[in-house]
């Protein structure tokens, strides 16, 4: 009985370690949030996310009053002012607030962030993959409202504390300043964007808009990139002993676990004779 007794023990911790080790570690790619000015440190429920920021409630970088903020037309966020060159039409409006509700709320930018030479950020987004029909959209009803600048990150006067257009700079019509989505998508955030032919619902690009009914999209594009990601030369090149750490140690358990199985094996399956490990 006691060898029955010490091989079923030794039999249940190889089981517990095998299910420690297949247990994925955190990857730090995902579900996280940027370390800039207004996110929250790490993504969780926000049960009163405000009007079209609320498809992240369920898990979100943002809190409540960010995303009120993000509808307001010269919100405290950034201080910035949408009616720059004239009342901006509330259905180009609403690809701003859906943008910067993104931006904020979203824990899936993780395989696009990036550091920002910035004083009030020290992470940005670059090139993050957008749904083809989120930027033609965008565009085609921001086409006929008018700014005076193509980059919006930066070149503003601000000398009264919000933007102002910088002297000698006109009021044109975006399809002018933007002649196609792509530009528009790309240019006006320093490239936060990057434009696709890929559609929603494909795994392959962020969606702006979803319906959170049917859950995040944007979950599933996120670990396809962050697989892409860690598979390329360059991150492999780059990976820092704190990132190697959080995607491949061993947590503690199997440690433990593992010279106790090797103990408790070889010992109640056949001790120092020659039908146990103990003679090998």
């Amino acid at each position: 009985t006691g060898l029955a007794v010490g091989m079923g023990v030794g039999q249940a911790l190889l089981v517990l370690l095998a299910a420690y080790v297949v247990m994925p570690a955190k990857d730090p790619l995902l579900n996280i949030c940027m370390d800039a000015k207004h996110h929250k440190t790490k993504p969780g429920p926000e049960g009163m996310l405000y009007d079209q920021c609320a498809p992240w409630k369920d898990n979100a970088c943002c809190t409540a009053n960010t995303s009120l903020e993000a509808h307001k037309d010269q919100s405290n966020l950034y201080n910035f002012n949408w009616n720059h060159c004239g009342l901006m039409p509330p259905k180009c409006k609403s690809h701003f607030i859906q943008d910067t509700c993104l931006y904020e709320c979203s824990p899936n930018l993780g395989p696009w962030i990036d550091q920002a030479d910035s004083s009030w950020r020290r992470e940005r987004i670059l090139h993050v993959p957008l749904c083809k029909e989120d930027c033609e959209e965008w565009w085609e009803d921001c086409k006929d409202y008018v700014t005076c600048k193509e980059n919006w990150h930066k070149g503003w006067n601000w000398a009264t504390g919000t933007n102002r257009c910088p002297w000698g700079s006109m009021c044109r019509p975006f399809s002018h300043v933007f002649p196609q989505p792509k530009d528009l998508c790309e240019k006006i955030w320093s490239n936060s964007y990057k434009y696709t032919t890929e559609h929603r619902g494909s795994g392959r690009c962020i969606q702006m808009w979803f319906d959170p009914a049917q859950g995040n999209p944007n979950v599933v594009v996120a670990k396809y990139y962050a697989w892409k990601k860690r598979s390329s030369p360059a991150w492999m090149e780059n990976v820092t002993p704190e990132t190697n750490e959080a995607v491949c140690a061993l947590p503690w358990p199997v440690l433990v676990l593992l010279p106790l199985a090797l103990v408790v094996l070889p010992e109640r399956a056949g001790g120092c004779g020659s039908h146990g490990w103990g003679s090998l």
